[in-house]
């Protein structure tokens, strides 16, 4: 039976259709729609599969326009808007029942010299030094409801470690900042562009749910809806999605049922490889 980063990694390889045109399928593991983060990996590998080497992606934007059904598979439809010297641009729409789903714009660049800085990490325990999630839902013993236990229990392509430690069950009002050492569970192939899309679909990851920290609520509350708006990521500089990368996240502002959360992503050295924003709609259920 493939492991839950194989069925990642296969979910990623997408297959083409015709210049420009891709499928990709979802993992039947029972989720009522498809995962945000798969859609914006999927949507990258099919940007990729049309930029000359050379060029790595250095930035994308995305918007969630409608709930994917991952039943069915999904329809990639890639623009190449543009190449130019330096810079390479593409456009790409996810399509499910005729409808676009998702759209996401990409720029790619050519390898060059130029200013270097950088914000330092935060300073924060090794992931050796914390509990893994399996360790964390122990901890909890028999409190823990079954649908958070069916959360924790699933194998999954992304082993987190959150630094600070979170009471799902009985939710108490925080700051909403967290710093959580994401991995892929198992070594991937020698492939930059793949551990790019990887640490794509990981980023959608934990970042929504830092908005709820400051309102004693998490995702697991009945009365809360949660869903990504919209996703940007810049790469920065190379890194391996199968070392501990830290995922510093914070968030700015909620208002209008709608929260914005910033992560920043570190290798072990302190080396800042990535940045996220994200919007994401957080609205409580009225009775």
């Amino acid at each position: 039976m493939a492991s839950a980063l194989e069925v990642l990694v296969e979910t990623l390889d997408l297959e083409p259709l015709e210049e420009n045109l891709f499928r990709g399928r979802s993992p039947q593991v029972g989720w009522q729609r498809v995962f945000g983060g798969q859609v914006i990996g999927q949507a990258l590998v099919s940007a990729l599969r049309t930029v000359d080497g050379g060029r790595t992606v250095h930035s994308l934007h995305g918007y969630f326009i409608r709930p994917g059904d991952p039943s069915i598979p999904i329809i990639y439809e890639v623009d190449r808007y543009r190449d130019g010297k330096s810079f390479t641009t593409r456009n790409v729409v996810a399509i499910q029942h005729g409808h676009p789903i998702f759209t996401m714009a990409a720029s790619f660049q050519r390898a060059e010299e130029g200013f270097e800085h950088q914000i330092a990490m935060p300073e924060v325990p090794a992931p050796e030094d914390l509990p893994s999630e399996k360790e964390l839902l122990a901890s909890f013993s028999d409190r823990v409801p079954d649908n958070i236990r069916r959360y924790f229990s699933r194998e999954r392509p992304i082993e987190l470690r959150p630094v600070m430690r979170r009471n799902y069950i009985e939710p108490e009002k925080a700051d909403p900042v967290q710093h959580v050492w994401i991995r892929a569970t198992g070594p991937l192939p020698d492939d930059a562009t793949l551990h790019q899309c990887v640490l794509a679909y990981a980023s959608d990851m934990t970042l929504l749910d830092t908005s709820l920290l400051p309102h004693a609520h998490s995702l697991f509350d009945p009365d809360i809806m949660l869903a990504s708006l919209d996703h940007a990521l810049w790469f920065h500089r190379p890194f391996r999605a199968d070392d501990w990368l830290l995922y510093a996240q914070d968030s700015p502002s909620a208002h209008g049922a709608r929260g914005f959360n910033r992560g920043s992503v570190y290798t072990r050295d302190g080396t800042l490889v990535a940045s996220v924003a994200q919007e994401g709609l957080i609205r409580q259920r009225r009775s």
